[in-house]
């Protein structure tokens, strides 16, 4: 099994995730700017999955000692981190989970300088890194019910076809089905999905809103 690092592990959508891949046999690394707090937070995951192999280290050394990196941050701490392991993602897929919310209005769409999170990704790690822009629009919360499939599919955006299907991949291991979203450039379009299902959770009073692309076989 590869070894995922995911940056912002700590946080709730990055926890969800790696506690996932780890009942699926994936090594996590929970990366976070505190390696303190990455391996306090990872000895609370194995105690959660028996058996499963995850460990906590600084964000470099995460990246560094990572097969694919998993990038999940607030939109404030994407552009410091992403500086921060930029030469430790050299050669390797960097998946981005980051919306360019804008608190406080976080259920309005808002268009970054660079037209996506995933897109000012790709510019500012350049060609030696694969950005991959996924997993946006999945609840955190459903994403904690561990024995449950996730009632989501994942649009899955890259401009390398190899690369979105080691995501799409990730995605069934997580319990979703993963959607060939195509260009890296429509990262634009699921990043803005999300403060609309913000806002249907709100106008519904539903926890987990999430997207299903009908006309499928499966």
């Amino acid at each position: 099994m590869k070894t995922l690092a995911i940056l912002g592990g700590t946080g709730k959508e990055g926890a969800g995730l790696a506690l996932r891949w780890a009942r699926h046999g994936y090594r996590i690394i929970i990366g976070s700017r505190s390696a303190e707090r990455a391996q306090s937070r990872a000895a609370e995951m194995r105690a959660e999955v028996p058996g499963g192999q995850l460990r906590g280290l600084g964000n470099v050394e995460a990246a560094t000692a990572a097969d694919i990196v998993v990038l999940s941050v607030p939109y404030s701490a994407h552009k410091a981190t992403l500086q921060t392991v930029r030469e430790a993602c050299a050669g390797k897929i960097l998946v981005d989970l980051t919306v360019p919310l804008q608190p406080p209005q976080v259920r309005k769409v808002n268009l970054p300088a660079g037209a996506a999170a995933a897109l000012e990704a790709q510019a500012l790690l350049g060609d030696s890194v694969t950005v991959v822009a996924a997993f946006q629009n999945v609840s955190a919360v459903k994403l904690r019910q561990l024995d449950k499939a996730v009632d989501c599919d994942v649009l899955v955006c890259a401009d390398d076809a190899d690369a979105k299907a080691r995501v799409i991949e990730l995605a069934a291991a997580a319990g979703m089905r993963g959607i060939d979203a195509g260009a890296l450039q429509n990262a634009i379009a699921a990043e803005s999905l999300t403060p609309l299902l913000l806002h249907i959770n709100r106008a519904y009073r539903v926890q987990g809103a999430g997207i299903r692309i009908t006309g499928l076989d499966s």
